[in-house]
C-alpha cells in the first residue's frame, strides 16, 4: 500500500517536517530517522528496505554522511525489532526524467508499464529484490530480480497498483488516462545554449528551480502545486544540439516560469566529449545476521 503521514498516521511528524522545511533542519540525522521510522512503525510493518540518497540533490551530500544515516537507521531499527536493509544510491543528478509531484507519478506508472527511464527501472528492481529477499520470498537477489521482471512484463505489477489505488480511495483511471492528473497551464521548452555532451546536471539547482515553480514549500503555510515541475530532462552523458530542449518546464504562471529559467541557467554544464559513467548503486548495508532475530 501507499503510506504517508496523515492525521491518523504519525500526526506529529507532519508538523515537525513542515518546520524542518523552513528552519534548515531537513538534513538532521536524528530528525530524519525519527520521521522515517515513526510512519513505518505506525503502519505495523516488520521489514523495511531504505533507499538512502547521496549527492547534490540529497540530504546527505557525501558517501560518509549517507553511510552514517544508513547506519543510524539500521541501529534504531534493530533496537525496535525491525528487520532492515539499506541501499546508498547516487543523487548527483535527478533520478529519472520528470521532477514534480504529478509528473513523478506519471513516471512511476510508466515503469510499472514496463517503460520509463533506465535508472528508475534499475532502482525499482534493486530495491524490490532486496525487499523480496528480506521477506524470504526469494532465495537470492538474482532470483528476486527475475520474479520482479516477470511481474512487470506480465502486467501483474500494474494491475496490483490499480487495485491499491482503488482500495485506498484513489482514482485508478489515471493509469490509462494520465491527463486526469493535475496539469500545469504553461509548458515551455528550456533549450541548450550550445552543443556538446551533458557533463553535469546539478540536482540541487534543479530542485531550487522546481521550488520556485511551487513543487515544494519555503514557508510552513505554503501550498504545494502538484502540477508543476520538469519533464523530458536530459541526463549526464547524452549528446545535445544547440537550441535542443533540455527539459520542458511546467509552470503555473509567467513569473514563476521566469524565476525557474534563471535558476536553471546554472544547472547544467557541457563538455566536448562524453563524461565517464557513474554507478547508481553505491553501497548496500544490512543489519548483522544475529540482529535479525533479536
Amino acid at each position: 500500500c501507499l503510506i504517508g503521514q496523515s492525521e491518523l498516521v504519525a500526526p506529529a511528524d507532519g508538523k515537525l517536517y513542515a518546520l524542518r522545511d523552513v528552519t534548515g533542519t531537513v538534513p538532521s540525522v536524528p530528525l530524519i530517522v525519527s520521521s522515517i521510522l515513526s510512519k513505518k512503525l505506525a503502519a505495523g510493518l516488520d521489514g523495511l528496505v531504505m533507499d538512502v540518497k547521496c549527492g547534490a540533490g540529497a540530504f546527505m551530500q557525501t558517501p560518509a554522511e549517507a553511510r552514517q544515516l544508513a547506519k543510524t537507521l539500521l541501529q534504531v531499527g534493530r533496537q525496535l525489532g525491525l528487520r532492515m536493509a539499506a541501499l546508498i544510491t547516487a543523487m548527483h543528478q535527478p533520478l529519472g526524467r520528470k521532477i514534480g509531484n504529478a509528473l513523478e507519478v506519471q513516471e512511476a506508472i510508466e515503469v510499472l508499464q514496463g517503460q520509463g527511464p533506465a535508472d528508475v527501472r534499475e532502482l525499482t528492481l534493486e530495491l524490490g529484490a532486496h525487499m523480496l529477499s528480506l521477506g524470504n520470498l526469494a532465495p537470492d537477489l538474482p532470483t528476486a530480480r527475475e520474479l520482479l521482471q516477470a511481474k512487470l512484463a506480465s502486467g501483474a505489477a500494474l494491475t496490483r497498483f490499480k487495485d491499491m489505488l482503488r482500495l485506498q480511495g484513489g482514482d485508478a483511471r489515471i493509469v490509462e488516462q494520465p491527463q486526469l492528473l493535475p496539469q500545469a497551464p504553461i509548458q515551455e521548452a528550456w533549450c541548450a545554449p550550445r552543443q556538446g555532451f551533458i557533463r553535469r546536471v546539478d540536482a540541487a539547482q534543479i530542485g531550487k528551480a522546481c521550488l520556485v515553480l511551487g513543487a515544494g514549500r519555503t514557508r510552513v503555510t505554503n501550498p504545494i502545486d502538484h502540477a508543476v515541475g520538469l519533464s523530458g530532462l536530459k541526463k549526464i552523458g547524452e549528446a545535445i544540439q544547440r537550441h535542443e530542449p533540455l527539459a520542458i518546464i511546467h509552470a503555473r504562471d509567467k513569473a514563476s516560469l521566469a524565476a525557474a529559467r534563471e535558476l536553471l541557467r546554472e544547472a547544467i554544464s557541457y563538455s566536448a566529449r562524453p563524461p565517464p559513467g557513474a554507478p547508481l548503486n553505491l553501497a548496500q548495508m544490512e543489519q548483522p545476521a544475529a540482529a535479525k532475530n533479536d
